[in-house]
């Protein structure tokens, strides 16, 4: 009787302290590629459930079944040198298991680092996501704007991010859209997304950079396109802007709110070019090691 009231006791609480929670925002995609990573993580879950529910069953069967106190005393269990069958279950199923995970995965991977679907024919906004110790910095080339620690986005158009750091590594991570993608110093990744639903959004550096990195987060929100394009026209009309002098204060390690300027850093500090670069991770000469590399191979 005690069990049964710990256990029913038990499941009591952890439906309570379930209630309390809001939805993983991973599982509550707004764009096509956080639809696609949803489905996966939802593939492996039910996956991983099935096997764990049918493994308890079977455990309980067995102690159930083959008790000591079912037995006689003079019992003696058969002498048994090993099942062709149990072994083919027992190597079979994860197999076909890990097949099936991969193939999906192989699909997925496929699908994310694409344009999203359904916006193949569109032309996508680019937007350059840098990095610094402790900040965002988002750079609209076409816009001429850029914005520190927030980004505004069109929904239902396709979303292309010129990834890099000014610092060490970081990860580009907006849960809602899609997954992460990790920005370097001396090279550019690029993160296709897509907003399906205006709203507002929470992203994120993902991977460990120092003391500020609890804080090193941004605000992203969603918009129709007649509305992103009347941000920029405010923004051209409001903000100051952006100096060499301003971003080299920017770039000095520390938290910031939010800011807005007119032009881009683009204009007279580029980014790392091409895909792939160099491997200077970290260092901040990083552009002019390439450049030294580059004549270096040329000689």
């Amino acid at each position: 009787m005690k069990i049964k009231w710990a256990l029913l006791g038990a499941i009591f609480t952890i439906i309570t302290v379930l209630t309390g929670c809001e939805p993983l925002m991973a599982l509550d995609p707004k764009g096509p590629q956080a639809q696609t990573q949803a489905n996966d993580i939802m593939l492996s879950i039910w996956i991983m459930s099935f096997i764990v529910i049918v493994v308890f069953a079977i455990l309980v069967f067995m102690l159930i079944k083959y008790r000591a106190s079912k037995q006689s005393k003079d019992y003696a269990p058969p002498h048994i040198e090993g099942s062709a069958v149990v072994e083919a279950i027992c190597v079979g199923i994860p197999v076909l298991i890990v097949i099936l995970l991969s193939f999906v995965s192989v699909q997925s991977n496929y699908k994310v680092e694409a344009t999203p679907k359904g916006y193949e024919d569109k032309k996508p906004l680019i937007v350059y996501a840098s990095t610094s110790n402790w900040k965002w910095h988002f750079s609209y080339p076409e816009e001429d704007i850029e914005t520190v620690n927030y980004l505004y986005i069109p929904t239902d158009r396709a979303l292309e991010f010129k990834l890099y750091s000014y610092g060490p590594i970081t990860s580009f991570w907006i849960p809602q859209l899609g997954g992460q993608k990790y920005a370097m110093s001396d090279m550019i990744t690029t993160l296709h997304l897509a907003a399906d639903v205006p709203g507002e959004y929470m992203g994120r550096n993902a991977n460990f950079s120092g003391k500020g990195f609890a804080e090193n987060t941004f605000n992203v929100k969603a918009m129709p396109e007649v509305e992103f394009d009347q941000w920029v026209k405010e923004v051209k009309k409001t903000a100051k802007p952006l100096t060499e002098e301003k971003f080299d204060e920017l770039l000095e390690p520390g938290h910031l709110g939010q800011l807005t300027f007119t032009g881009t850093h683009l204009e007279f500090l580029p980014p790392p070019e091409g895909e792939g670069g160099g491997h200077n991770h970290g260092s901040s000469d990083s552009h002019e090691g390439s450049k030294e590399e580059s004549e270096h191979n040329q000689h």
